[in-house]
């Protein structure tokens, strides 16, 4: 049976790079649950649907056609023929992703994938990150993490992956990200039974040993 590792955290927390090296030690399936709504937004965006009328957007989840890598070293995202892997990224899909993301009938469509990728997997575990995965998505999973890090090391990180774009203008796009994503879900507060790893004053080679660490304890 596929162990399930459930990963939350904000935005700049790490949680994506942390998951995906962690996924590599363990051998384990690593899915990013975050692609597959920036992955719906540009959809949406390519077919012209008006991004504020949330029964448009419900419309397009019989046309949306995705698949993901859950291979950490063969990670690709795509919709339909085209592999989007990095469109997801741009700014006008960031712009958008929360709007999208807060549909009810989008969020219970979405578990509902995520739930069969987990199913799908065949590697010994997976580990699924994103935001609700340690209550929604993967409520019984066995080892269940609230990734965090201080406001400060957060921005300084997102500002270190984005090199080149004011640090004022990445500060302000992280803290937008957090209101927004916050009125949907609670990601800053563990719950019962939430391990919580706080990577303020770890690096990243630090933070990986600390999951990876509390899966082995929790697995073995």
């Amino acid at each position: 049976m596929t162990v399930v590792v459930a990963v939350d955290g904000p935005a700049g927390s790490g949680k994506s790079s942390v998951s995906k090296a962690a996924a590599r030690m363990l051998g384990y399936a690593y899915l990013d649950t975050g692609a597959a709504y920036r992955a719906l937004a540009w959809h949406v965006l390519e077919v012209g649907v008006d991004t504020l009328d949330p029964g448009d957007i419900v419309d397009e989840l019989d046309r949306f056609e995705y698949s993901i890598g859950t291979d950490p070293d063969n990670y690709f995202v795509r919709v339909g023929a085209d592999v989007i892997t990095h469109d997801i990224r741009e700014p006008r899909v960031t712009a958008i992703v929360s709007s999208v993301a807060r549909v009810p009938e989008v969020r219970q469509y979405m578990v509902e994938l995520f739930r069969s990728i987990i199913r799908a997997s065949d590697k010994a575990g997976i580990i699924v990150e994103g935001r609700d995965i340690t209550t929604v998505v993967a409520p019984d999973a066995p080892v269940r993490i609230l990734l965090t890090a201080s406001e400060e090391a957060r921005m300084g990180r997102r500002s270190a992956e984005l090199a080149g774009i004011d640090a004022s203008v990445t500060a302000k796009a992280l803290t937008d990200r957090d209101a927004q994503d916050s009125r949907v879900v609670d990601f800053m507060n563990a719950a019962d039974g939430v391990t919580t790893i706080d990577s303020t004053d770890l690096d990243f080679d630090q933070t990986v040993e600390a999951v990876v660490s509390l899966v082995t304890s929790v697995v073995e």
